[in-house]
């Protein structure tokens, strides 16, 4: 059941999502909005290398030592136990309580009886915070001893805003990378009046890639003030995501997202641009070449680099089902490999589709 602070918690997330902040002001203004809705001493968000699944970087509220953080992570790394990031990363739902995975045994969890007991602590709330190109972070809340455990209307409710917290975890990082001049993220500042107060030298480049058109008059892409546009909407009762794919002039896919720099519908815009991956470019794929539903979502995790094993274990179907789906997908694409859906198929057949 969805309550009233459940529905204003989401709202909060959304606007938290595109205020432009930074990893550790996100992660730790997520973790107080969260706890309003989901009652609990504590919170952990890590951010996670989507490659490994490694933990890069934590920020606690109210959580466990230097020392014992270690000997979990190890425990994560090495050795059996519940609701570890990699089962949650292949599960149905991103998200799951320790109490619901033991039937309520709590000291059945390794981590539980050596780390987490002793500490004081009883049950804990696990999400994995996934987007359409890997796993980003992860998110902790945790309840002490002799608290009730999560219930399943909490964890249903965390599961629903894992994808929207991933997605402020995956704009902090390329902020945050583009402020550092790192890669090749482009940052583009827009006053109130969507004049350009601030851009680097990548967002130069890909802002002549994109072009202006042939509008009279056209300053910049028209996709740049219109994620602008819906950046500064977030404040608005039914708040969108800011972000849009664009075809730039070579053929390349690019992912624009908005954020706000402040408060209220004049504040600045930081505008972000990141090459899309393999993965955000699925459901353009799907309509394209007329696949099914199921057909698409095998496409997706092909993009994400799963293998058929895989891909049966997170759809719940044999390996034989998924290689009926890519023989279909082979078939209905014209790709000939799962390198040449990857690399043919997303960049160069659909891109030509449009010309």
């Amino acid at each position: 059941m969805v309550t009233a602070a459940h529905a204003r918690t989401r709202d909060e997330i959304v606007r938290l999502v595109h205020r432009g902040l930074s990893v550790p002001e996100f992660a730790r203004a997520v973790g107080t909005a969260l706890l309003r809705a989901v009652p609990a001493e504590g919170s952990c968000l890590m951010t996670l290398d989507p490659a490994t699944m490694l933990p890069t970087a934590e920020f606690v509220e109210n959580g466990l030592p230097a020392a014992e953080m270690l000997r979990l992570v190890e425990i994560e790394v090495r050795e059996q136990d519940f609701t570890k990031w990699t089962q949650l990363a292949r599960a149905e739902h991103p998200a799951a309580s320790l109490s619901d995975a033991t039937a309520g045994d709590l000291e059945r969890s390794l981590r539980q009886r050596e780390i987490r007991r002793p500490a004081g602590f009883a049950d804990e709330l696990r999400a994995v915070l996934a987007g359409s190109t890997g796993v980003w972070g992860a998110l902790t809340v945790f309840r002490e001893a002799k608290r009730p455990h999560f219930t399943p209307a909490e964890v249903q409710f965390v599961s629903s805003t894992a994808g929207l917290i991933a997605d402020g975890l995956r704009r902090g990082l390329l902020l945050d990378a583009a402020r550092c001049g790192l890669d090749d993220v482009g940052l583009l500042v827009l006053d109130a009046d969507n004049g350009v107060s601030l851009s680097n030298p990548a967002a130069d480049r890909w802002l002549d890639e994109l072009g202006a058109g042939d509008r009279p008059g056209a300053r910049m892409p028209l996709v740049v003030p219109a994620v602008a546009h819906q950046a500064r909407a977030v404040h608005g009762p039914t708040p969108v995501p800011a972000r849009a794919r664009a075809r730039t002039r070579t053929g390349r896919w690019l992912t624009v997202r908005g954020s706000l720099m402040g408060d209220g519908p004049h504040a600045p815009v930081a505008i972000m641009f990141d090459a899309a991956r393999p993965a955000e470019m699925a459901p353009l794929v799907a309509g394209a070449y007329g696949l099914t539903d199921s057909e698409c979502r095998v496409t997706e995790l092909v993009a994400q680099g799963l293998s058929t094993k895989q891909i049966a274990g997170r759809l719940h179907v044999s390996a034989y089902t998924v290689q009926d789906h890519l023989k279909s997908i082979f078939a209905k694409s014209g790709a000939r490999s799962r390198g040449d859906l990857v690399a043919t198929l997303f960049f160069d057949h659909y891109a030509a589709s449009l010309t």
